[in-house]
């Protein structure tokens, strides 16, 4: 058994994103931030759609086209479409964020 609480790092120079299983259909990962964003200019743009729940911490997500970035606090989630480009603006800068998303399509 595993716990996602479980070897939270304090301080990391890049977003840890860990794989917790997966097969052809799927991949669920931990994903945790701690103060990190997009670089400036980058989007995501990704060939799966994306399920992503926050467990710790806060984030905040922009997606093009849209005039407000979207807050989230722990237990919000959000499905994001197969190539609905988006970025990180912030996350938590003091604390470790913890992200759960599971992959698919």
């Amino acid at each position: 058994m595993n716990n996602l609480f479980a070897d939270l790092p304090n301080d990391l120079p890049e977003e840890l994103v860990e794989t917790i299983t997966q097969n052809k259909h799927f991949r669920i990962e931990r994903i945790i931030s701690t103060g990190h964003s997009s670089p400036e200019g980058f989007w995501y743009d990704q060939d799966k759609s994306e399920w992503v729940i926050l467990l710790k911490g806060e984030a905040q997500l922009f997606f093009e086209g849209e005039e407000q970035p979207v807050h989230m606090k722990p237990g919000d989630y959000i499905n994001i479409p197969a190539h609905h480009r988006h970025r990180v603006e912030w996350t938590t800068p003091d604390e470790p964020t913890v992200w759960l998303g599971v992959r698919y399509g």
